[in-house]
């Protein structure tokens, strides 16, 4: 896509006039998701990202357009490039411009401003404030508008987020005369792409085909305002989760299509970061058609990307993905090692969720998991997702408890009164110190077979011992071990003659 200067003539205008024109192009830009240019259209007054907005001999009233235009700007770059405290910056100078809407007495801004400052405080995580300042903004934005209508979506967006997807659906709906009013095709888009989400939440529990189809038409319909808003990346958002809404149906080849024309849309505007998630996206429809191996690659191309990224929840999920293909084509270890790396890289990044999900998934697809290993991730899991209010995730969480339980209990072995009366576990009773230990003893020793698949050699250097001691165990107080190792090997005698002096090197 071609992109030319951007150019706006200011030579007749005085400098208060000249930062209000900026301001409405940048604003007009920033709805089109052109982040660089909004900037460029802001020239010398603001340089970019961290750095104070020239307001030197402006009106107090410009001065605060200004402020909050910076800060909005700040809050949406930030945002897509991953700056560190860019939410707090945004944050700084959207509560200075309050401080002179409100030295000018301007009640309608002070709301619109403190509306924007909730976006902040919803971006950070802190979903309790910003529910508190949305409707604190609402109180006086009682004007039919875009500036209410952005209030009440943002407002939508936290119930969302906070998982009251019937209080978000109520908001949505009980306002829906007023953004079929307003002219902003941006805010537009941004409801009905909100409202779809919301009905895929509520449809998924009960299977409500209703709400399937409802959300369907309310993507095609925010497809319609972000095209007429010329944003083509808020475009291909929707096509992606239209996309995965039509995997979760098993119209996968529909998926695919739409899938593609996101992939396609994201090119044209060069956003590397967006073509990897649909990539991602990709990749679940390929594991839910049972296509594994491209499954893995296109969630393998994901993580490539987005490891270069910065993008660590994005990283995490893709990671998570990969995980799944690897552990439906039975290659036990190397999905243990990605689905353990997504939980680091959410954890590093204090998104516990996500790492939770992730732990979670590693339960649920693989069954050779070691008995510690099964404990800490189902630990950690239920932890980290005991906030969720999703209702499947929750029951997710409960089958995950009884598949350890039950593993535990065949983990315990060898005791058949045990097996035949597991409250006996709770009692009290003498304990054979000796065979405690020998059992201990095998289990540690039949898992690193496992992982070895039946290597005695690699079993032995992940036990920190030599060939010979482990050797010697088995076949002295292990012998039921012996059927877990591979073959041994005799070598013959020709094996064991030396090579002649003359012999070629290879």
């Amino acid at each position: 896509m071609k992109i030319t200067s951007l150019k706006i003539r200011t030579s007749h205008l005085t400098a208060n006039e000249e930062a209000l024109v900026r301001c409405e192009t940048a604003m007009a830009l920033k709805d089109k998701g052109s982040y660089d240019r909004a900037r460029e259209a802001m020239g010398r007054i603001w340089p970019g990202v961290g750095e104070r907005p020239e307001t030197s001999g402006l009106y107090p009233s410009v001065t605060a357009e200004v402020l909050l235009c910076v800060g909005i700007l700040t809050r949406w770059i930030g945002s897509r490039n991953r700056i560190q405290e860019s939410q707090d910056i945004a944050r700084d100078l959207i509560s200075e411009s309050i401080n002179f809407f409100e030295s000018t007495g301007d009640v309608k801004k002070i709301a619109a401003a403190r509306a924007e400052l909730a976006y902040c405080y919803w971006r950070e995580g802190a979903l309790d404030e910003a529910r508190i300042m949305f409707k604190e903004a609402l109180q006086k934005l009682t004007v039919e508008g875009n500036t209410r209508a952005n209030a009440l979506l943002g407002l939508a967006v936290v119930e969302w987020s906070a998982s009251r997807y019937e209080h978000a659906l109520e908001i949505l709906t009980d306002n829906a005369a007023l953004f079929t009013k307003i002219t902003n095709a941006a805010t537009k888009g941004a409801y009905h792409s909100q409202l779809a989400m919301v009905l895929r939440e509520l449809a998924t529990p009960a299977n409500r085909q209703d709400y399937f189809k409802r959300a369907i038409k309310e993507y095609e319909e925010a497809d319609h305002h972000f095209k007429l808003a010329q944003n083509s990346s808020f475009r291909a958002d929707v096509k992606n989760n239209l996309g995965n809404l039509l995997r979760q149906l098993s119209r996968f080849k529909e998926a695919h299509k739409y899938i593609a024309e996101a992939r396609r849309l994201s090119m044209t505007v060069r956003d590397k970061t967006r073509t990897a998630q649909f990539d991602e996206t990709r990749a679940q429809v390929f594991v839910a058609e049972r296509k594994y191996k491209e499954g893995e690659a296109a969630a393998r191309n994901a993580v490539r990307i987005l490891e270069k990224s910065g993008h660590q929840c994005l990283l995490a999920e893709a990671l998570t993905t990969q995980g799944i293909a690897l552990a439906r084509l039975k290659r036990s270890e190397p999905a243990q090692f990605i689905f353990q790396k997504a939980i680091e890289v959410a954890h590093q990044v204090g998104a516990l969720n996500k790492a939770g999900l992730a732990a979670l998934t590693m339960l649920e697809e693989l069954d050779d998991l070691s008995v510690e290993t099964l404990y800490v991730a189902y630990e950690r899991a239920s932890d980290w997702l005991s906030k969720s209010q999703s209702q499947d995730i929750l029951l997710r969480v409960n089958a995950a408890a009884r598949k350890v339980i039950i593993r535990s209990r065949s983990e315990l072995g060898g005791d058949e009164s045990a097996a035949e009366d597991p409250i006996e576990a709770l009692f009290n009773k003498p304990v054979d110190l000796q065979s405690e230990v020998l059992k201990f003893e095998g289990r540690v020793i039949q898992r690193a077979l496992g992982k070895a698949n039946g290597s005695l050699t690699r079993a032995a250097a992940s036990l920190s011992m030599s060939y010979q001691a482990l050797a010697y165990i088995l076949e002295s107080r292990q012998k039921d071990l012996l059927k877990e190792r591979t073959p041994i090997r005799r070598r013959s005698r020709r094996d064991l003659a030396p090579a002649p002096a003359n012999a070629q090197q290879s």
